[in-house]
């Protein structure tokens, strides 16, 4: 069972947008969270962007709402504060009195004994929009296990970041599930949590003892073609090395270097808008990135010297991304592109991490085309297929116009 509360009817429908003015999130919609919540026990799974238009984290939002208790807190990757660095483990620990229990160390999905004390569970965090961003994990099986349990899940949700209407790349094969990628859907999905979270319910796909007793808290204001900036809202950082929404749009191809020994661009100030490695030249890497023609972006030569992650201490050579238009980027086909030509510049040099590679990309037929020195067009057309398929099962559960 899911549901879609909107104005003072529950509905499965699109949810009517007015064309311009500021986005309120789910956490906005006070009126309704005390109708959802009051005189139960409440669990939150949030990080620092759960906060409100008036910037208040929800925590506080919801102990001013007449009889709701905040009972427990849940933290994913990257911790409450959203500042741990990428696969660090979190720690259990305490904040205003309670315990914040962490889903991102000895446990990925909350307990029964975590929820003995939780009637509803309630999620709240800022996605990025691309499949391997863990908090779209966290958000699914704290909804199984929510389900287990008995307990309802409640989603208050919020944009994505980098538009929600394109959508790119080839779906997840069941054989490459793991907590970068757990459905099968594209990296760039298009979805905000909340549809995401009813794409799972309906689909049936956490295949628990019953089904999700969802409920989706929707943004007032907001339409699929909004980039971030255009929402009026403040963009928090959901973790460390994603500063502002361009970053999101080029992480869901650059993070694909994760898989590799060419650096992100972690350590320094621009993760994933600069990219390297000692031995690449620089120059000549852009000559060719450029004689690519990739839609809206542009590169420049460029040095740095990471202070953490991959090369740290060490001068990198390699190439900054300069978005010349967001509305053409193709993130993954450009991520891609740009992990073969740097394997191309340098075979003996460049080195895949195959496994993580291949869970990123939810196959390992890209991974072995560029070894094998194989034209990777044919897959992409092979994706479209794929796509079609997937756009037809996505609109059933879209919320926005």
């Amino acid at each position: 069972m899911y549901r879609v509360l909107y104005g003072s009817v529950l509905t499965l429908g699109l949810v009517s947008c007015a064309a311009s003015g500021p986005v309120r999130t789910g956490l906005d919609d006070t009126a309704h969270l005390a109708e959802l919540l009051g005189g139960k026990r409440v669990g939150v799974i949030a990080n620092a962007t759960a906060r409100d238009a008036q910037g208040r984290f929800i925590v506080d939002v919801l102990r001013d709402l007449p009889q709701v208790r905040v009972t427990a807190l849940f933290a994913p990757e990257h911790g409450l504060q959203a500042q741990l660095g990428a696969g660090d483990r979190v720690q259990d620990e305490t904040f205003q009195g309670l315990t914040v229990h962490s889903l991102y160390g000895e446990t990925r999905r909350p307990t029964p004994q975590m929820l003995a004390d939780v009637d509803v569970l309630v999620f709240d965090i800022q996605d990025v929009g691309a499949r391997f961003y863990t908090y779209a994990s966290t958000m699914t099986l704290a909804m199984g296990a929510a389900a287990e349990c008995g307990k309802p899940f409640i989603v208050l949700d919020r944009p994505n970041p980098i538009n929600g209407r394109a959508v790119e790349g080839n779906l997840l094969e069941p054989a490459f599930a793991s907590f970068v990628g757990l459905w099968p859907i594209p990296v760039r999905h298009g979805l905000t949590m909340g549809e995401l979270a009813r794409l799972v319910a309906g689909e049936g796909w956490l295949k628990g003892p019953r089904p999700p007793d969802l409920t989706v808290v929707p943004m007032q204001g907001w339409r699929r073609a909004m980039w971030f900036d255009q929402t009026h809202l403040v963009f928090i950082r959901p973790s460390p090395n994603i500063p502002d929404p361009d970053t999101a749009l080029v992480y869901i191809g650059l993070c694909l270097l994760e898989g590799t020994n060419v650096s992100e661009g972690r350590g320094t100030d621009r993760p994933f808008m600069q990219f390297g490695a000692p031995w690449v030249d620089g120059q000549a890497l852009c000559t060719r990135l450029e004689a690519l023609h990739l839609p809206g972006l542009a590169f420049e030569p460029m040095s740095f010297t990471p202070t953490s992650s991959k090369h740290a201490g060490t001068l990198c050579h390699g190439a900054r991304i300069i978005i010349t238009d967001r509305d053409r980027v193709e993130s993954y086909w450009s991520g891609i592109r740009i992990v073969q030509t740097l394997r191309t510049m340098d075979p003996e040099q460049f080195a895949f991490r195959a496994g993580h590679f291949d869970r990123l990309c939810g196959t390992d037929r890209i991974r072995k085309a560029i070894e094998a020195d194989r034209p990777l067009e044919p897959l992409r057309r092979n994706w479209q297929a794929e796509l079609q398929r997937f756009q037809a099962v996505r609109q059933r559960y879209l919320l926005y116009p």
